[in-house]
């Protein structure tokens, strides 16, 4: 699915028009987003490496799946159907919270978003999308904790800011 339009947004997540991804990127302009983070049975976290074709971040690890939920779509819903199309998977999904951040990339490339962050568990086989990621691993909360304090330029702006956050909860709920 195509993902053109996103849905602008106050800072408490109320819905105030559609805005082009172009526009919404040009300028600092707050809209919905959402990160999915997969742990397995080993409490890993699943990560992948955006591919360098990707218009920002390219060639950057990140969370298992991140975009922008349509007008009127469920977040959980179009979060199942990124997994599907990123990563050839499915997974139940819950939100564990929500956080806004703003990124400047370059003069007239920005993200500001309002970013739903979501969590489940999975197992199995993965069948990367090479349009969307170059690689993909799963890492040991330990092991995320000091490449992000050590390496932090491998990484994508909103996941250093919300792994640990998700790296907490699997610690201490999982």
């Amino acid at each position: 699915m195509i993902r053109n339009n996103l849905v602008k947004v106050d800072i408490f997540d109320n819905q105030l028009g559609v805005i082009s991804k172009t526009d919404a990127h040009k300028s600092p302009i707050l809209h919905r987003a959402f990160s999915v983070f997969l742990y397995n049975d080993n409490k890993e976290i699943l990560i992948q490496k955006r591919a360098e074709s990707k218009y920002h971040s390219g060639g950057l690890w990140a969370n298992a799946c991140c975009s922008h939920p349509q007008k009127d779509e469920n977040i959980v819903l179009s979060a199942k159907n990124r997994l599907a199309e990123e990563l050839g998977i499915s997974a139940d999904l819950r939100e564990l919270f929500t956080f806004t951040y703003m990124h400047k990339f370059a003069d007239d490339l920005y993200e500001y978003e309002l970013d739903h962050v979501l969590i489940g568990k999975y197992n199995g086989d993965i069948k990367l999308n090479l349009e969307e990621a170059s690689d993909y691993k799963w890492i040991s909360i330990d092991e995320l904790n000091k490449e992000l304090v050590s390496s932090p330029q491998n990484y994508a702006s909103w996941f250093i800011i919300c792994a640990p956050q998700v790296a907490s909860f699997l610690k201490h709920n999982i």
